[in-house]
Parts: structure tokens; C-alpha cells; sequence
């Protein structure tokens, strides 16, 4: 009986240790990885009331411009907006009042500070007047 507890108690320490080899070694290569230099942002939409509905995202990289579809726009307007994107200034236009939520989320470092935003819009006509190019996820750069 004491063989069995001693075994399972090795057992145990043996995982524990392996767990912690584990976790140690991985934050090391993700901060790597999911840290570029510069100005960045990771990007989400998320359609519908709830978190349920269609989520969809990018990084944006801003030295040099990519990863997004109107990458230069979105990095001149928050440059413009010195990484706030509630400083982006308001487009003008007419939007439709129609409900269909859109949520924009966007995490990352500008000008070597934390940025991280959430906001709900009634529709993407109301998103795209507020944040600019920024959450033009899906959009082509428009043309001159």
C-alpha cells in the first residue's frame, strides 16, 4: 500500500514538474510572437447582441503598414490620433437607423503604451463614421 501511494505521489511530482517546464518555457517564444516592435493592434469585429455571433479579426502593423486591407489609412488616422481611436475624428455622412450591433475590439501598444478599446456600434455605417479606416476589416482601400 505504501509502494502505491509513494508512486502515485512521484507520479504526481513528475507532471507538476513537467507542467511547469511547460508553462515557463512557453511565455518566453509568445511574448516573442505576439509582441511585434512598433505600433500594432490585433483587430476584432463581432457581429450580432451577444458574443455568439460572427467574430472576425487582423493584426495591424504599422511599421511598415500591413496586415489590413486599408492599412496606410488606418495607421495616418491613428497616427493623426496619436493611437486613440476615439480621438479619430468623425466622419461626415448619413447612416441608415438600422440595429444590427457590431462590436469593435482592438488590443495592443502605441507609442509604447497599452491600447485597449471595446465598443458596441448600433450598425457599421456608425462604427465606420467613428473609427475611420481603422475596423475596415473586409474593405478595399478606396480609389483615387
Amino acid at each position: 500500500m505504501t509502494y502505491t501511494t509513494s508512486a502515485h505521489a512521484v507520479r504526481g511530482g513528475l507532471l507538476a514538474a513537467a507542467a511547469l517546464l511547460t508553462l515557463s518555457a512557453v511565455p518566453a517564444h509568445a511574448t516573442a510572437r505576439d509582441h511585434p516592435a512598433g505600433d500594432w493592434l490585433h483587430l476584432t469585429l463581432s457581429t450580432g447582441d451577444t458574443q455568439s455571433g460572427a467574430t472576425h479579426g487582423t493584426l495591424l502593423l504599422c511599421d511598415p503598414p500591413r496586415g489590413h486591407a486599408r492599412a496606410t489609412e488606418a495607421c495616418d488616422q491613428l497616427t493623426t490620433a496619436n493611437g486613440d481611436i476615439d480621438r479619430i475624428p468623425l466622419r461626415d455622412g448619413y447612416c441608415a437607423m438600422v440595429y444590427a450591433p457590431v462590436t469593435a475590439r482592438a488590443r495592443g501598444q502605441w507609442d509604447g503604451r497599452p491600447v485597449d478599446y471595446r465598443r458596441t456600434f448600433s450598425n457599421r455605417c456608425e462604427l465606420g463614421a467613428r473609427t475611420g479606416a481603422v475596423f475596415a476589416l473586409d474593405e478595399a482601400p478606396a480609389s483615387a
